[in-house]
């Protein structure tokens, strides 16, 4: 029996976003033989706890959870689930007030300072204090189970590094697998650094990706950034492109016939642009009342708030409604419920935007629903053009969302939805079983199916000067 060891920082009762790739794959490589044990992390507060999703855990798969030891994230901690119990329940003018008070010059220069300081001290990310005791507790699973493979999913970067570490140690190879376009000046606290920092975080990671027995990345397009970005660390022949995808059967469509047409969001919006979208909302009630009066956009997740402020702000909170994160479950029964999904992009000013598609996308795929795409020039737009999805519409542009929600509610008032779903065919292409045999290739060492060709796709506008220059995160000589 073949045995992995997957390094996942983030897993059940974690319940974000990054959860969802290393359980889908820990549950079908358990399906067709491999023997997996899952060393996870043990934190002081969970993002998004969803303790259902436990009961998707194989009930073979050792899950080893291991606790760091960190006194300033512990305070935060702490801090931040006082904050909640206080909000939770207050008054809208004390949440308000409270709100105020957070945003105060002083308090946000005083934020801003200790974000710089912790992108100085915790190299390569937060997640530092974990390494070492991760490192630990997989080197002794690894005495004991003699795995054929180590896979570290990232993020965090700290995953590769107790991989890397945990590999030197045993002389166990290990697979790479990016979620996300890390060290690729993608996020904030990648920007924080020093000129000195940023060489140092470029070092760890041309080291963690040439030591690599293979690596994954979702697109082909996020693999070439990397090709460029650190050069030499990577052979083209240990390149596996693996999207995010979906688990299960692609349901059959039956359109439900509530009063409004409803069009759902699931998952977090603080990375996303929709400002666009709502001026569209709010341009669609003030031409046409009675239509718009047909329309329910529903947003379920994290980061809420705002645009629970600007909807209102706008004159459209009565079309627009928002809600905290629900259990997985309960996310489920609503994508029944709802007539079409709607997927955005990220915001055009964030560098390497173009990289990604948010994994919703996928479990849409799997409900069978029209998706309405407000996105940039991206993966997701892509992706939505590669299965056949009509609506369509370019983020900067507020009459082309009009025009797509039109097009949406009509089908719903027609009874024609059915005409604006996926291909089904192409969506199947992203089901859990085909990735996973890729999964197997890369971490059995064999080449991929589809081989990485570099310089066959584009570097994304948003990165492309930066990367020819050499000069995207202070490349060391």
């Amino acid at each position: 029996m073949k045995s992995v060891i997957m390094i996942a920082y983030f897993f059940p009762p974690e319940g974000s976003a990054g959860v969802y790739r290393p359980l889908r794959f820990v549950r079908q490589l358990s399906k067709i033989g491999w023997s997996t044990t899952v060393v996870s992390a043990d934190p002081y507060q969970c993002e998004r706890y969803d303790p259902e999703l436990l009961t998707m855990v194989p009930k073979e798969t050792d899950v080893i959870r291991v606790r760091a030891t960190d006194p300033w994230q512990a305070f935060q901690a702490w801090r931040g689930s006082r904050v909640q119990s206080e909000l939770s329940g207050a008054p809208v003018e004390k949440v308000e007030g409270l709100r105020a008070k957070h945003h105060a010059p002083l308090r946000s220069r005083i934020r801003e300072a200790i974000r710089s300081a912790e992108a100085y001290y915790y190299l390569p990310d937060l997640r530092r204090p974990w390494i070492r005791p991760a490192v630990n507790a997989t080197s002794v699973v690894c005495g004991r189970k003699h795995p054929d493979i180590l896979w570290a999913t990232l993020g965090p970067v700290s995953s590769g590094v107790v991989a890397l570490k945990t590999s030197q140690r045993t002389g166990i190879p290990y697979v790479l697998d990016f979620r996300d376009p890390w060290e690729l000046a993608y996020y904030e606290s990648e920007l924080r650094r020093s000129k000195s920092i940023s060489r140092l975080a470029y070092r760890n990671m041309y080291e963690l990706l040439k030591g690599a027995h293979a690596v994954i990345f979702l697109f082909p397009r996020m693999a070439e950034c990397y090709w460029n970005v650190y050069r030499g660390a990577l052979k083209a022949d240990k390149i596996h492109i693996i999207p995010n995808g979906y688990e299960g059967t692609i349901e059959n469509f039956q359109m439900a016939n509530p009063e409004k047409c409803s069009i759902l969001y699931t998952g977090t919006l603080a990375t996303y642009r929709y400002d666009t979208l709502l001026q569209a909302v709010k341009n669609l009630k003030n031409s046409d009342p009675n239509f718009a009066n047909r329309l329910r956009l529903l947003f379920v997740g994290d980061a809420m708030e705002e645009m629970a402020r600007d909807a209102n702000a706008l004159g459209i909170s009565d079309i627009v409604e928002t809600s905290p994160p629900i259990p997985y479950a309960q996310v489920m029964q609503l994508q029944r419920d709802a007539h079409a999904f709607l997927i955005l992009g990220r915001k055009p000013e964030r560098r390497g935007h173009e990289l990604v598609a948010g994994a919703k996308l996928f479990s849409y795929f799997k409900a069978r629903r029209p998706i309405l795409g407000v996105v940039p020039g991206d993966e997701t737009k892509r992706i939505l053009l590669d299965v056949g999805i009509q609506t369509i519409a370019n983020a900067d542009s507020v009459s082309e969302i009009v025009d797509r929600l039109k097009q949406i509610v009509m089908g719903w008032s027609e009874g024609n939805l059915a005409a604006l779903l996926p291909n089904r065919e192409a969506c199947e292409r992203y089901s859990v079983e085909p990735q996973t045999v890729a999964l197997t290739q890369a971490l059995e060492g064999l080449p991929a199916s589809k081989p990485f060709i570099p310089g066959s796709v584009d570097i994304p506008s948003s990165l492309r000067d930066e990367i020819r220059s050499g000069n995207l995160l202070h490349r060391a000589g």
